[in-house]
């Protein structure tokens, strides 16, 4: 038995097969708790959920706590895969039967779930992303704003900057605090920092954002975050690798990461000359030097080792 449950604000619609049995409670405490121990009782093979933007996490909390296979998917997938299987209208109720349909059909492994200390930096980072977007944002709306006229607005937006600006500080400063706080945290923050190009911003988005690290294959981390390169080839025509899907998240940060690392780290710099010597464009060495400092992170944090570059070849130094 699978179960798929679609997530809304007010309630949880749950979908079951192969019964084709459904039913609804409250997304609250006392629905989740009711959902928990009805799942509890009939023990179902595997429990999938949306992500919905927060709504899921008392339930997937729930569920996890008592033991429950549950996995919460891309959002986009699903839909996907229900235009594949023909289905184009979305309800509430047609949705949670896609979702128990996905569970059987496409059978998503059941990844660890993130820490109660996880989720917390997890909201930590997610704040931080906000608190950059609205400054940037007031700052282009500063660049907008000309004449002797309109300084009240400028006022008003420089106060809105500086207050934003202290917040972002105090964000930092909390995130710093929370890695040093945890002994286990700790260790891997200085594991991943001591590789050129990796700085706090991504080893704290992978310690929030990828759990899996170190637990899956170089292939398999590699189209979770989304910088594998996947085929579009048909008969005898070869299509161009792309990169889709992933966790946009931990992606953007290890864009930037990458991008340092091509100037600070000799086997990043060495690797992407060398795509760009054999007339790679920019954009897709770039991606390929993402692919390959998450491969080596990975490598690091499963086998417990520190980082160390020499002159050809990586030398990972036990730590």
């Amino acid at each position: 038995m699978v179960i798929g449950i679609d997530v809304a604000k007010a309630e949880l619609v749950v979908a079951v097969r192969p019964s084709g049995e459904r039913w609804a409670v409250t997304n609250d405490e006392r629905g989740v708790r009711t959902l928990t121990e009805r799942l509890r009782t009939e023990r179902p093979e595997l429990v999938v959920l949306e992500a919905t933007g927060g709504y899921e996490l008392l339930g997937v909390a729930a569920l996890a706590a008592a033991n429950l296979p549950v996995v919460v998917v891309n959002p986009r997938q699903v839909r996907d895969f229900a235009k594949a299987t023909g289905q184009l209208a979305k309800t509430d109720r047609i949705d949670a039967d896609i979702l128990a349909l996905f569970a059987e059909r496409v059978r998503p492994p059941v990844r660890a779930l993130p820490a109660a200390d996880a989720q917390e930096l997890e909201a930590l980072l997610a704040r931080r992303r906000q608190l950059l977007e609205m400054l940037q944002a007031e700052r282009n709306r500063l660049g907008q704003v000309f004449g002797r006229g309109k300084q009240p607005v400028k006022k008003s937006l420089k106060g809105h900057i500086a207050f934003l600006e202290r917040e972002l500080r105090i964000t930092d400063s909390d995130l710093g605090t929370m890695i040093r706080e945890s002994p286990a945290w700790r260790e891997r923050d200085d594991l991943l920092q001591s590789v050129p190009g990796v700085g706090p911003i991504l080893s704290r988005t992978l310690l929030a954002d990828l759990p899996e690290l170190g637990r899956l294959s170089r292939r398999e981390i590699a189209k979770l975050v989304g910088v594998a390169p996947l085929s579009r080839d048909s008969g005898t025509m070869r299509g161009r690798r792309f990169v889709q899907g992933g966790r946009a998240t931990v992606r953007a940060v290890l864009y930037m990461a990458a991008l340092v690392a091509t100037k600070r780290n000799a086997v990043i710099r060495a690797f992407y000359q060398r795509l760009l010597a054999a007339g790679k464009p920019k954009k897709l060495a770039l991606v390929a030097c993402m692919r390959k400092l998450l491969t080596i992170l990975n490598t690091m944090v499963r086998t417990a080792t520190r980082w160390s570059a020499a002159p050809i070849d990586r030398v990972l130094i036990p730590a």
